[in-house]
Order: C-alpha cells, then sequence, then structure tokens
C-alpha cells in the first residue's frame, strides 16, 4: 500500500453526500478524479490508522470519506476498480514481522450510517427483504455485540494449544505477534475442555484492547518516566501488540474479547457442530476465551434498537471504549443463505454511535478562572458536533498540556466528548508542509484577565493561579455556585445566570452577602419576578439549617471534598475546633494527609476566611454540633481492600460503603499494603499486579463474608 500523504488533495468531500446535490462529487471535478482523490485519501489515513499506529482523523471523518466513496461507486459502478478500498480490507504487513496467511479471511462489515434507533430497523428490513420474510413471518433472532475501539486479532489453538496470534494486516496476511499476544492474561495458552472437546483445530477471532483504567495509568507513568504518552486506548493497545520486544509490550496492560471464529475443524473430522452463533460464543466461553457479559440474543428490530438505547446509555460507564453495536443473524444457516457482497457479510452490521471525536479549527485561546483562582487555556473553537452537542469550547488544561499537545491558534485539532465530560482537545493534525506562517507558544498571563491581580505558580505546581481571591469576580461566581451546590447548602434557583447579574452587578461581593438579598433587590434582575424571588428568599432560609460537613464542604477550601468535610465533622464535633486545630491534630483525621491539613490551616489563618464563617454565623446559618464521635473498633480497620471489575450484585460504589462502614481503607491502585483485592467480571490489570504481588483475592461473596 502507498502511504503518500495526499498533499495537494481536500480533507473532506467538497459537499455533503446525499444532502440535497444531484451527484457526490464537487461540481468542478468529473466522477473518475473524485474517485482518484477519495482513494488516496483513504488509503493514506488507513495506512496511519492501522499500520503506523498514528491516526491523523477521527473515525467519524474517516467514515465521512469512506462514505463519499462507495456512493460515487454506487452512482458509477463502471468506474469501481479490484483496488478501491471498497473492494477490499485495507492493511499492510510490516516488515519487521512474520507473515501469517489467514486461512479464512478477516473481513470488514458494513457500517450503518444512521446512528439512531433507525438504523438497526434499516438493517433488519434489509435482512428480511434477502430471506424473502412476509408481515405474517416471525422475527428474525439476531445476537447484539459490542464494538470494541481496538486491534483485531486472530488466535490459533490446536489440540487446544495456543500456537499462533496475527494481526488483521490486510484481510488475507496478517503480522505473527505471538509472543506479545501471550503476555494478555485473558487469552488462555492451552482450551478448558469443560463439556465439549476443544476441536483439532480453533482459529478464534477477537479483539485486543486497553481498558481505560489501564490507559490512564500507563499515561501516567509514561509521563513521570518523560516518555510518549497516547491519544487514545486503541492506539496504546496497537502499540503494544506490534512491539518487537515482547518485554516492553508485556509491560503495557492488554486484554482480550473474542466474538467469533476463523477457521474451525469440520464435524466429519472431529469437530463441533454449532447451530448459532450465540451458541459458538457460549462454547468459546466455555473453552476459557472471554466474552464481553453484555452480547445478547435478540429478536427482530425492536430487540436491536433497544440494545442500542440501552447500551448507549451504558456507554461512558463501561470500562473500555466502544465505538458502536454490532448486529449478527443467529442462524448459522441463515448467515450461508445470506453470504457475502463486496467481501462484506450481508448478515452482519455495524450500527455505530455518535462520534465522540471531530476535528475543528482553534479559533483563539482564553484563559478561564476558576474557584480556587487556578488560570485554564480554554480552546475557542469553529463550532463541531460532537458527543451529541454542538461544541464551542473545550479544556486544554494547563499550559504544560497545551505544549506537550503542540495546539497553537488556527491549528486543526482532534476535540473528544464522552458523556457529561468536559470538551477537551486531544491533539493538534499534522498538516502537510507544516503551519502556514510562524505562530509563537500560546504565553500563559502575568495577571488575572479578570481581576488583575498578580498571577503565580508555586514550585512544584502545574497549575496557574490568580491571587486576587474573593476580590477576583471569576472566583467570587465560582464560590457562590459551589457553596449554593446541592452537596453543599443546597440553594436551589441560584444557578449560573442569576449568579452572574449578582457578582457583575457589585450585589454579593461576599458569601454572606446572599442571605442579606431582598425581594426588591432580585425582583429587579434580569428574569426574576417577584414569584422567582420569592422562591430564592425561601431556598435561602431554608439552607440556613444545614450540617457541619455540608458547611465545611460549601466553604470551598482547596483539598476538601464531601468525605474529608465528613471526616473533620466526626473526628473534631465543633467548627471552632476544626478552625483552630493544629497540623498535628488534623493529621489524627482519618485520610487526612499533609497537604489537606496544610491547605486547612492557611485557609483559617486568613483573617478574612474567619470573617466570612462569623458573618455566615451572624446571617443565621447552623447546624447541631456535637462532641467528638470516637467510632468503636471495627472488624477491618486497619485492613486496604482495592475493589476491580464487575461485581455481580453490588456496583463499586455499594462495596465500597460497605466496606468503609466496617473500618476498611479502599484504594484505587494495588500495592505491597493493600490486604484483599475484590475482583469481579472482567478485571484488569489490578488483579494480574495482586496475583503477581501474592495478594489474596475475593470474589463478591468472599468480600460478603469478611463484612458478616
Amino acid at each position: 500500500m502507498s502511504a503518500q500523504s495526499p498533499s495537494s488533495l481536500p480533507l473532506f468531500p467538497s459537499e455533503p453526500v446525499g444532502q440535497g446535490s444531484e451527484s457526490p462529487q464537487a461540481p468542478e471535478l468529473s466522477a473518475a478524479e473524485r474517485i482518484r482523490q477519495l482513494r488516496e485519501q483513504i488509503v493514506f489515513h488507513a495506512h496511519q490508522y492501522y499500520v503506523l499506529d498514528a491516526p491523523q482523523l477521527p473515525d467519524a471523518d474517516y467514515d465521512v470519506l469512506y462514505q463519499a466513496l462507495e456512493a460515487l461507486e454506487a452512482a458509477h459502478p463502471e468506474l469501481i476498480t479490484p483496488d478501491s478500498p471498497t473492494q477490499r480490507v485495507i492493511g499492510q504487513v510490516l516488515p519487521d514481522f512474520e507473515p501469517v496467511r489467514h486461512a479464512v479471511p478477516m473481513l470488514s462489515i458494513k457500517t450503518e450510517t444512521d446512528t439512531t434507533p433507525a438504523g438497526a430497523q434499516a438493517f433488519d428490513a434489509r435482512i428480511r427483504r434477502e430471506l424473502a420474510l412476509g408481515e405474517g413471518d416471525p422475527p428474525v433472532a439476531y445476537v447484539a455485540e459490542l464494538k470494541f475501539d481496538g486491534l483485531a486479532m486472530s488466535l490459533r489453538y490446536e489440540d487446544g494449544m495456543l500456537v499462533q496470534a496475527a494481526t488483521r494486516g490486510d484481510g488475507e496476511t496478517g503480522e505473527n505477534v505471538t509472543q506479545n499476544i501471550r503476555g494478555i492474561r485473558q487469552i488462555p495458552l492451552r482450551l478448558h475442555a469443560s463439556g465439549l472437546a476443544v476441536p483439532p483445530v480453533l482459529e478464534v477471532r477477537g479483539e485486543v484492547y486497553m481498558r481505560r483504567d489501564d490507559f490512564e495509568a500507563l499515561n501516567a507513568r509514561q509521563r513521570d518516566a518523560g516518555g510518549k504518552t497516547f491519544v487514545n486506548p486503541r492506539n496504546a493497545a496497537a502499540g503494544a501488540v506490534r512491539q518487537l520486544d515482547p518485554a516492553i509490550a508485556r509491560q503495557r496492560p492488554l486484554s482480550f474479547f473474542a466474538y467469533g471464529v476463523g477457521e474451525v475443524t469440520q464435524q466429519a473430522d472431529g469437530g463441533p457442530a454449532f447451530e448459532t452463533h450465540y451458541g459458538l460464543l457460549q462454547a468459546l466461553k466455555a473453552w476459557g476465551l472471554p466474552v464481553a457479559g453484555q452480547t445478547e440474543q435478540v429478536a427482530g428490530s425492536e430487540g436491536l434498537a433497544d440494545f442500542h438505547l440501552r447500551i448507549g446509555a451504558e456507554r461512558d460507564r463501561l470500562p473500555y471504549d466502544i465505538d458502536g453495536v454490532v448486529y449478527k443473524v443467529d442462524a448459522l444457516e441463515l448467515q450461508r443463505q445470506l453470504g457475502f457482497v463486496s467481501r462484506e457479510p450481508r448478515w452482519a452490521v455495524a450500527h455505530k454511535y455518535p462520534a465522540q471525536e471531530q476535528t475543528t479549527t482553534v479559533l483563539g485561546i482564553d484563559i478561564q478562572v476558576g474557584r480556587t483562582g487556578k488560570l485554564t487555556p480554554v480552546a475557542r473553537l469553529q463550532p463541531v458536533f460532537v458527543g451529541g452537542v454542538t461544541v464551542t469550547n473545550a479544556t486544554l488544561h494547563n499550559r504544560f498540556e497545551l505544549r506537550r499537545k503542540r495546539v497553537r491558534v488556527g491549528d486543526l485539532v482532534i476535540v473528544r466528548r464522552a458523556g457529561d465530560v468536559i470538551p477537551e482537545v486531544v491533539g493538534s493534525v499534522p498538516q502537510p508542509g507544516g503551519r502556514p506562517a510562524y505562530v509563537p507558544n500560546f504565553p500563559m498571563p502575568e495577571v488575572c484577565p479578570v481581576c488583575g491581580s498578580q498571577v503565580v505558580r508555586q514550585r512544584g505546581e502545574v497549575a496557574y493561579r490568580c491571587t486576587g481571591g474573593l476580590f477576583c469576580a471569576a472566583q467570587r461566581k465560582q464560590a457562590l455556585l459551589h457553596f449554593a451546590q446541592r452537596r453543599a447548602l443546597d440553594i436551589e434557583g441560584l444557578g449560573e445566570k442569576l449568579v452572574d447579574q449578582l457578582v457583575d452587578g457589585d450585589i454579593v461581593k461576599v458569601l454572606p452577602d446572599i442571605y442579606r438579598l431582598g425581594l426588591s433587590s432580585l425582583s429587579a434582575l434580569d428574569r426574576m419576578a417577584d414569584k422567582s424571588a420569592q422562591n430564592v428568599l425561601a431556598a435561602l432560609e431554608k439552607s440556613k439549617s444545614t450540617t457541619l460537613p455540608r458547611f465545611l464542604f460549601g466553604l470551598g477550601i482547596p483539598n476538601v471534598g464531601e468525605s474529608t468535610a465528613k471526616d473533620l465533622a466526626k473526628h473534631f464535633g465543633l467548627l471552632d475546633r476544626v478552625m483552630d486545630a493544629t497540623t498535628e491534630q488534623l493529621l489524627e483525621v482519618n485520610d487526612v494527609g499533609p497537604i489537606v491539613a496544610g491547605s486547612l490551616r492557611t485557609f483559617f489563618e486568613q483573617a478574612h476566611n474567619r470573617e466570612v464563617v462569623e458573618q455566615l454565623r451572624a446571617c443565621g446559618v447552623h447546624w447541631p454540633e456535637q462532641e467528638p464521635v470516637r467510632a468503636p473498633a471495627l472488624p477491618l480497620a486497619g485492613l486496604t481492600f482495592v475493589i476491580t471489575g464487575t461485581l455481580p450484585t453490588l456496583s463499586r460504589d455499594e462495596a465500597k460503603d460497605r466496606l468503609e462502614a466496617a473500618g476498611a481503607k479502599v484504594a484505587g491502585s494495588v500495592s505491597k499494603k493493600t490486604s484483599f483485592v475484590v475482583a469481579g467480571e472482567e478485571a484488569g490489570s489490578k488483579l494480574a499486579k495482586a496475583q503477581e504481588l501474592g495478594i489474596p483475592v475475593l470474589d463478591e461473596q468472599g468480600m460478603l463474608d469478611k463484612l458478616a
């Protein structure tokens, strides 16, 4: 495959395909020329993605190019050639790896372009037409699976032993990566003959991927070591699999899911007889191979659409990345009847979700000032639809991340938004020939752009901070919103728009001023009729009766979250004791270390902070104070637990709450100090680390037995 950069070509098709234009090609180009350009672009970007593991486009943008080519070739079938990207699976074997010829080709499947449930209905309608089913016929049985964002892999077992692992490559020939794959603990080196005899030859098809927590930990280690960080888990997984040094590959935590088979010994020669795809997957599980727990048998278009919606709602909570789901006709006999078209199976389709990554242009870089005075560079973007919403701004985190990602004004960048996560700039897209003109690195300001106060960066800290405190309107707004949030004082109606007016109008200068508001001052504000103003005043009055943990959390003391506020209240009982506590006394509190103790002492040593507390008390904010509660000895006191994977009946938070109630500490990582690891389904590198260190591993029932 040629990897020549299509530097003279536009990045995207000139017109949206199928959106009001008579022909999908740009009017100034012939169909043949536009097809040639699209093929060059697709081959180039496929080479970057599949061969070099250095993608320059999000999947959604690649799909736009591919769909444009498909539409043009459909309109001009006489221009289709055997070497078109639509006629074969794209990829290439690196010369450093031994080539492996696939006995059964590893083919791609068609992508359903409609990301709504209507895409499931369209696939079912096609299947019913192909099978000549009428309205009175029963619904088609399907298997619905997750579409993992990883690296396709073929595992060859002979007499139950793993003898070879190969990448997909070009679909016909892949790369021998057996030594690297042997390091993935989820992949059995020998299959289990559990009730069903293992066939003499079995090729398992599946996906190598990296869990999100493993990916974050890997990048953290890379940053600490001054090494290269990875853009996303897929890129990190691909890079690990295709390492020439197996020792390096084994240092990168990989996982695997099986979803099909290639070559299998025929029944006449002692192989298994499967009637359904679901039965095949159950056999793979019985033989010891991991199959995603979300895989389901569903019926008809309603079952497919329901699966698409449910997985879409769960997508951001999964421990790994997916970009869609896959539907397959369950009956293998029907699969054989349906066959293939353009080397894609008619009986399967990939149904994607709205893209979580898109490309756009950086129009400018602004500074946002947070509640604690932290200055965050934010990219002002050409509006782009990503993750289900139109995004115009995305965080760049800090100066060091901005420099590492090489982002400058005017750059084409990849923007990512997953669920409710704040949109972020992943990195810039390299342009042929570089930037058209010199653009300097963005400098952090020396004074706050909101209040003009000096900006400082403490030794050892990444963040730059404004020193203005509550004098700074930006910090004042964020402090008010934090104080009013549901988990703090819970002041309903005191939202962002109202806070903006109160601060910008110089009506509220310090926190206690909110309790001095009157009906006339509130009613005079935009969109605040008397009824709305009365509701806010009632919420303010109600908020005066609170608890000490909520009050401490609401003050917005750096490094003091809800859990720490609860521990402080339980340990000291009275607010004055917290305010007057020495560093040594603070360090006696559960989970309070030197950083948190220092933040508390710094906060309460400031006279203006103590004045705010006294004014809030004078305004009527109160809570039931009590003597310190010295907890009795608890059964799991002194023990440290780590929870990993998905438990059968309890969420991680529920399991954590139960362990902490029994006196245990629940940590986020495994170390020699860990007492027990509680492992559920799809446990990742934490389980492997526990086994390596010889730490006892419990299942959910074992944990419950400890609590009994």
